[in-house]
């Protein structure tokens, strides 16, 4: 049954201007509940910019994931649990939201027991509710000894946006990468998901995003391999037209990342990396549309733990890319990893945010709980307003310090963080353990909290 709405009420946010020596914006604890959460998803709505939905993963043993709403740009929340066996069934994990521009808000996630399916979810009152729209089945494999071997074995890490009439679902079946959409025809129009394809040449290739372009056409990134600590690989297959006949194309190498798919680093010894690459293609009609953008860890050198942040763009629709920009600004041989990335479709610019070891020397101070060098985190994130060419000085955006591994949270912080960037303003989410707000249950360096704030780019 869905558990009882709690409303907080925070401080207003202050103006936060992207530059040097710029103060650390208002944190907010969202979550505020006992256990751990990590791996969420946030999502602005275009038609009403104050309103903003955050869900992630809980802790919690049995089905449900934690979410939050907030109609005003993110000062008070109402939050539930969702997925406990209501109209949404077992949900454990996972979760992935997006808004299109007539307001509807997808969800997409991963059921507690069954593991060939995915489903996905409409909500047409701001997040405060949703409805099961579709259970989208993973492709047949091929039986040996009474059990599926070979491709296609499960489902995992889901992705899905909407756009353009149209919403798009991406996830992995055990190597290779599937892909399905569905028509949109207005508010609470959506038509069935019947474009399924296995994406080309993406055996072997995971943890995948997806973006559509100014003309309705579709790109998926993925990461090559799904195992290791090494290597890493991104390629990206497209599909022209969308919702129509041709479908996506063979894969094209985008880059070496250094980065294996279960890539272990100090600040996330339990759960790994990969390169998590994310992906944004600019609607707007300005001078930058129709440029695609991809965002990535990659490790300088192999098994050093130095990973950084980069961003590359396309305006030929992947066929080729520039060379990458780095994100981050800082001079140490520390860990950024799980970046994301949000295009404002206001006006072309970029976010970027991203998990970050820069201040943990190991010698004490604000970044460093426990006098190990490269395994404490701070959120970082930076903004870019000329197509991605360069990037102000980076921000720093949570008020403290947090060590995933003393949360005892078997993921860490997760597989990646959220980022929704809408009318100048981002709104970032990620997990924290720092208890810098006063208000986690657990206390400081305990178990994790999902914490947002509100990330104006001005000046």
């Amino acid at each position: 049954m869905q558990r009882a709405l709690l409303v907080a009420v925070v401080v207003a946010l202050p103006v936060f201007v992207a530059s040097a020596g710029a103060v650390t914006p208002t944190n907010v604890d969202v979550s505020q509940r006992a256990g751990n959460e990590a791996e969420e998803t946030v999502a602005v709505n275009p038609t009403n910019p104050k309103n903003v939905v955050i869900v992630s993963n809980t802790g919690d043993p049995g089905p449900g994931m934690f979410a939050a709403v907030s109609f005003d740009g993110g000062q008070t929340w109402a939050r539930r649990i969702i997925g406990d066996n209501d109209s949404l069934g077992d949900a454990c994990c996972d979760p992935s939201l997006s808004f299109d521009e007539f307001g509807n808000l997808f969800l997409t996630y991963l059921y507690d027991v069954e593991e060939t399916i995915v489903p996905v979810a409409l909500s047409t009152d701001g997040g405060l509710s949703f409805s099961l729209i579709a259970n989208i089945a993973k492709p047949p494999g091929f039986k040996r000894g009474g059990s599926e071997k070979g491709l296609f074995r499960f489902v995992d890490q889901p992705t899905i946006t909407a756009a353009r009439g149209e919403v798009w679902l991406v996830f992995n079946v055990g190597g290779p990468m599937f892909a399905t959409g569905a028509p949109v025809t207005g508010f609470g129009g959506v038509g069935a998901f019947s474009a399924n394809e296995v994406l080309p040449g993406t055996n072997n290739c995971t943890y995948g995003d997806v973006a559509i372009g100014p003309a309705g056409q579709v790109m998926n990134v993925c990461t090559l391999t799904e195992s290791g600590q090494g290597g890493g690989k991104l390629f990206v297959s497209v599909d022209p037209d969308g919702l129509g006949s041709a479908g996506f194309g063979d894969r094209i190498l985008v880059t070496h990342t250094h980065v294996g798919g279960f890539d272990f680093i100090a600040p996330q010894s339990d759960r790994s990396v990969d390169a998590e690459p994310g992906l944004t293609w600019d609607r707007t009609g300005g001078s930058h549309n129709g440029r695609t953008y991809l965002v990535y860890s990659r490790e300088r050198k192999n098994e050093s733990d130095d990973l950084d942040i980069y961003v590359r763009h396309s305006d030929d629709g992947g066929a080729t890319w520039s060379a990458g920009v780095r994100v981050n600004d800082d001079a140490t041989t520390n860990s950024q990893f799980l970046p994301k990335i949000s295009l404002d479709p206001t006006t072309g610019n970029l976010a970027v945010v991203w998990h970050d070891s820069r201040a943990d020397l190991g010698t004490g101070g604000a970044g460093d709980t426990d006098g190990i060098p490269n395994d404490d985190a701070q959120f970082w994130g930076a903004f870019s307003t000329n197509g991605g060419a360069s990037f102000t000085p980076n921000l720093q955006i949570s008020a403290g310090t947090s060590n995933s591994h003393d949360s005892g949270n078997r993921v860490d912080y997760g597989d990646y963080t959220g980022l929704s960037f809408f009318g100048g303003v981002a709104h970032p989410a990620w997990a924290d353990n720092s208890n810098s707000t006063g208000n986690n249950p657990n206390g400081a360096l305990s178990k994790l909290d999902i914490y947002t704030a509100a990330v104006p780019l001005a000046g």
